[in-house]
C-alpha cells in the first residue's frame, strides 16, 4: 500500500445559535457556519511496522492513550463499515491545531483519517464518509470536505456555501487552558442559553442569505454571535481578557470559537480598508509577537478543500515517522 498524506484544517464558527436537546440522541440542535482555515494538522497513513498487532495512532502532544484518539475511532469505523482487510496501519499526526480549544482539531483529524482510508483502500464514497462522520461527532461531517458549510441539526445537516470572495484574515489566540465541550454545553444548559427551534430556523435562513454570495462575513455582525461564549467565559474568565486583546489588535469582531477557549479575531478588509483582511490579520499577529501561547495568523481560503485532499506520497527509506 502506498503511503498517503492529507491536511486536516481547523475550523472556526461564524455564528453559533444553540437550540434544545434532541430526545433521540441527547445532542443539542444548533445552527452555525463552519469555516475551514489554513491552520491544519498533517496526517500520514502508512503500513505499520512488521509485527504490529493492529492499527496504531501516533500523535505526540495529545493526552490520553492513542486508542482513545478520535482518529483511531474513525479508522476502526471505516474498516468495520467497508470490510477493508489491509494489514495493520500506522496513522501519524503532526499536531498544529491547539487541543481542546474549540477549533475542532480532533474532529478534523477524524475526518482527515476517513479521507485517507478511502484514498488508500479505494472503498466507500462521500455518503459513507458523511454517515461515519455523523456517528463520530457534531463537528466531523463538515470536515469531510473542508470549506464553508451552513450546519444545522446537531451538525450533520449541511448546506455548502461559497468560499469567501475576498480574503478573510483570522487571528487565532489560544489560551493556556482547555475546556471540555461537554462541560461548556452543560454550563449553557445551566444558564438557560438554548433558543427555540423557531428561532434556530430563522437564524439558519438569515446566515444562509447573508453568505450566499461569498461575502467574507455577514453585514449584520449580530449573526456572528456565539451562544456558547457566555458559558465558556463563565468556566474560564480569562477568555474575557483575551477577547479584549483581540479587539485592541484591530479585530472586528472578536469571539470565542465553538466551545472555546480559543478566541478568534476576524478581519474582512473592505472597500474602505487600506489593506485586505489577510494582511490585517497578519499585522495583528505580528503586533502580538512574544505572547504566550503564541498568536497564530490564518486565512479562510477558497483552496482549503483542495489542500486537504488525501494524496499518495513516496517516503524515503530513511525518512523517520512524521509524528
Amino acid at each position: 500500500m502506498n503511503a498517503h498524506r492529507a491536511l486536516a484544517p481547523a475550523k472556526i464558527n461564524l455564528g453559533l445559535a444553540l437550540g434544545p436537546v434532541r430526545a433521540e440522541d441527547g445532542r443539542h440542535e444548533l445552527v452555525t457556519v463552519m469555516q475551514s482555515i489554513s491552520l491544519a494538522d498533517e496526517l500520514t497513513l502508512t503500513l505499520a511496522p512488521a509485527g504490529a498487532a493492529g492499527d496504531e495512532v501516533r500523535c505526540p502532544g495529545v493526552p490520553g492513550p492513542p486508542e482513545a484518539n478520535l482518529a483511531a475511532a474513525a479508522l476502526a469505523a471505516f474498516r468495520a463499515s467497508t470490510g477493508w482487510d489491509a494489514p495493520p496501519l500506522r496513522l501519524s499526526i503532526i499536531k498544529r491545531i491547539p487541543v481542546a480549544a474549540g477549533l475542532a482539531g480532533g474532529s478534523a483529524d477524524a475526518a482527515g483519517t476517513l479521507r485517507l482510508a478511502r484514498a488508500a483502500s479505494g472503498l466507500g464514497d462521500e455518503r459513507l464518509l458523511l454517515t461515519l462522520a455523523a456517528g463520530l461527532g457534531a463537528d466531523v461531517p463538515a470536515q469531510i470536505t473542508p470549506g464553508r458549510w451552513l450546519a444545522s441539526g446537531a451538525g450533520e445537516q449541511l448546506q455548502a456555501l461559497p468560499a469567501p470572495r475576498a480574503p478573510l484574515g483570522v487571528l487565532v489566540l489560544p489560551l493556556a487552558a482547555e475546556l471540555s465541550t461537554a462541560a461548556v454545553y452543560a454550563e449553557a444548559d445551566r444558564l438557560g442559553l438554548a433558543r427555540s427551534r423557531e428561532v434556530l430556523g430563522a437564524r439558519r435562513r438569515e446566515l444562509g442569505a447573508a453568505l450566499a454570495q461569498g461575502a467574507p462575513l455577514p453585514a449584520a455582525r449580530e449573526l456572528l454571535h456565539n451562544d456558547l461564549q457566555r458559558a465558556a467565559v463563565s468556566l474560564c474568565p480569562q477568555i474575557a481578557e483575551v477577547l479584549a486583546v483581540a479587539r485592541a489588535a484591530g479585530a472586528e469582531p472578536a469571539l470565542v470559537s465553538g466551545s472555546g477557549p480559543t478566541v478568534v479575531g476576524l478581519f474582512a478588509g473592505g472597500a474602505r480598508a487600506a489593506i485586505d483582511g489577510s494582511r490585517q490579520a497578519a499585522r495583528a499577529a505580528a503586533s502580538l509577537r512574544g505572547r504566550v501561547p503564541a498568536a497564530i495568523f490564518a486565512t479562510a481560503t477558497a483552496t482549503a478543500a483542495d489542500a486537504a485532499l488525501a494524496r499518495p506520497v513516496r517516503l524515503a527509506a530513511s525518512e523517520p515517522p512524521r509524528a
